[in-house]
């Protein structure tokens, strides 16, 4: 498969234009990629009879790593999907059994992980009824004129999972969610609501605040923006929207993810699905703090994007590739996000497009571990994969 349902189906400028020809971005990167020494692709999730989708590595301060993930699935649409956390001490070596962070009565998806610079860990997801839409419904009608090509195991457990609560209350729990630990995860929060949703969560600026780019979700006008906290994640307020491109529908932006440079400017990355660089990435820039900004343009082909401001300051992009060579590409800029080189091919083997959505971190050693999802030859199920590679140039 190359793609799985739109993800409209999962989620439902003046100044702006100026701003884009100041920035200067680059369509695609002119310069040749640094050279990289690319390490073991490894399985880390433990549960191979379950599919795992879309997670995010977190690096905490005092080096142990945090995967979360939307775990305990039957498939990549179902309505089984739950957050879940995994922990590694030792660098990714070896990593724990998942804990259960939320598994609400309806299908928790995509989650992301992070730990603020007062400690505290805040862990993203959104809930989805997109398994009726794009699945159940059909199969229901089927059913019921005797026509259902689903075992009846699974339809009696589908409906089973459905029918946990009533329908009033499964559109009550739509929503973009955030849940809060201030004891290094010990403990957490009850979930609560936040303003936008994107897969790999949120993240800290040099001012203290943290930034969540990200796009409304069930709700009316689903911007696509920021939104802000400066009370460590406890409470957030929409802070700045980003416009589409002309002839855009906003509708069919996705995915974001942002990134501080060492100047201080602010880069977005946008997956985008308009007919325009359809499955591209976009790039847009605020110079104030996210209040406004710059047009988006397209960067590469590939999606959705995870930023990494290096050690030296350079950026680091990674993004599924869901063509040939299927699998995790990067790009590096030297210059903040205005350029970005040409791709490095992190893994390029992949048996399908249901792969991808990529997060890295930067070890201690200054080596770099990327994490993704991918479902593997010969099987339905996908699995939390895992490589630590090497900038060498």
């Amino acid at each position: 498969m190359t793609d799985q349902p739109s993800r409209r189906g999962f989620l439902q400028a003046g100044s702006a234009t100026a701003a884009a020809a100041l920035f200067g971005i680059h369509h695609r990167g002119h310069a040749a990629p640094p050279s990289a020494e690319l390490g073991e692709v490894r399985t880390i999730s433990h549960q191979a009879d379950l599919y795992h989708g879309w997670p995010t590595v977190g690096r905490r301060a005092n080096g142990e790593l945090l995967v979360t993930c939307s775990g305990g699935r039957e498939s990549h649409i179902c309505p089984f999907g739950r957050v879940e956390l995994i922990r590694s001490e030792d660098d990714g070596k070896t990593w724990t059994w998942p804990r259960v962070l939320i598994d609400s009565a309806i299908d928790d998806r995509d989650s992301g992980v992070i730990e603020t610079a007062r400690g505290s860990l805040l862990v993203t997801t959104f809930s989805s009824l997109a398994y009726w839409d794009y699945r159940m419904k059909e199969a229901e009608a089927a059913a019921k004129k005797g026509e259902s090509d689903w075992p009846k195991a699974k339809l009696e457990r589908w409906r089973a999972a459905h029918h946990r609560i009533s329908a009033d209350r499964r559109k009550g729990q739509l929503g973009c969610w955030m849940i809060r630990s201030t004891d290094g995860g010990v403990s957490w929060s009850e979930r609560y609501r936040v303003p936008v949703h994107s897969p790999h969560g949120p993240i800290q600026l040099s001012d203290g605040r943290l930034l969540y780019a990200g796009k409304e979700l069930w709700t009316t006008p689903n911007r696509i923006g920021v939104a802000e906290s400066t009370d460590d994640g406890q409470s957030w307020r929409w802070l700045g929207r980003i416009h589409a491109r002309d002839g855009d529908d906003h509708n069919d932006y996705h995915e974001l993810h942002a990134v501080e440079t060492a100047e201080g400017r602010l880069v977005a990355q946008i997956r985008n699905h308009n007919k325009k660089n359809s499955r591209w990435t976009l790039q847009c820039e605020s110079t104030d703090g996210g209040e406004t900004w710059s047009t988006p343009k397209p960067i590469t082909w590939g999606l959705p994007s995870h930023l990494l401001r290096l050690n030296d300051d350079r950026l680091l992009m990674t993004y599924g590739h869901r063509r040939d060579p299927l699998g995790n590409q990067a790009r590096v800029s030297e210059d903040g996000g205005k350029s970005w080189s040409d791709p490095i091919v992190l893994y390029g083997d992949g048996a399908s497009g249901d792969l991808g959505y990529p997060s890295t971190v930067q070890l201690g050693d200054g080596s770099l571990l990327t994490v993704w999802y991918e479902k593997l030859s010969g099987s339905s199920k996908a699995q939390l994969r895992q490589m630590i590679w090497s900038l060498t140039g």
